[in-house]
């Protein structure tokens, strides 16, 4: 398999329509209960851009640098393996250039603070990212004023920004069908994804909640590998 096909197999392909191609100030999340795969989902994301020749920042709340790292070879190596990637050493040593990663503890994490520093690395021709994506951002104790910041941001920019939220179970879903905590906070996101597993499947589910009229050429719900979070045609 060639690179371009890793490219054609990523769910992000299906997650915005010919419409929303060329927007890049745009901002994504990703929603479902701990541990089902919300940071694999956002490496993947991030894969496409790297994958692209963009620049990526991978922002991560309450885990440490190597941990991070460690989502992005891992899954480079299962996709690598799992596709058959022809000179997959070469290609992954080209991307990983283009990815930066920025840690924060949980207690010191705010929008200035990742403002700040992604300005110092602009200003300073380390990245300019089209892509970041943030893990572990605390939407319970969220203001909705961080996350207008954070769209601004986007826009001044120019890049795309992706979360991730751990749903909550046992709360009725409102009409929006965008669960706690973060119903309510809809109209900020451009795309919502809420992943499930499958009881004797094989694969697991990715229901587009929001999204453009044209968002998926496959309908509101993807087929995703456990391990790979690539698109699967053939799940039982």
């Amino acid at each position: 398999m060639l690179k371009q096909d890793l490219i054609e197999k990523n769910p992000i392909r299906h997650l915005k329509g010919e419409s929303d191609a060329k927007e890049s100030s745009r901002m994504g999340l990703v929603m479902a209960r701990a541990g089902v795969g919300k940071t694999a989902l956002l490496v993947q994301i991030a894969m496409d851009s790297l994958l692209n020749d963009k620049q990526v920042v991978h922002v991560s709340v309450g885990q440490s640098l190597d941990k991070t790292k460690l989502w992005y070879d891992d899954m480079f190596k299962d996709i690598a393996e799992g596709c058959k990637l022809d000179n997959a050493a070469e290609i992954h040593d080209s991307i990983m250039r283009n990815r930066m990663i920025i840690t924060f503890n949980e207690s010191k994490f705010s929008r200035a603070k990742l403002e700040e520093r992604l300005h110092d690395l602009v200003q300073q021709n380390v990245i300019k990212p089209s892509c970041m994506v943030v893990d572990g951002f605390d939407f319970v104790g969220a203001d909705r004023a961080v996350l207008e910041g954070m769209r601004d941001l986007a826009k001044t920019m120019d890049m795309q920004i992706w979360f991730s939220a751990v749903s909550t179970d046992g709360v009725e879903v409102p009409a929006s069908g965008v669960p706690a905590p973060c119903s309510g906070m809809e109209d900020l996101f451009n795309t919502i994804v809420l992943l499930k597993p499958v009881s004797q499947s094989e694969c697991i589910d990715l229901n587009i909640i929001k999204g453009s009229a044209t968002v998926s050429k496959c309908g509101k719900l993807l087929k995703l590998d456990p391990k790979t979070f690539m698109i699967r045609e053939d799940c039982k």
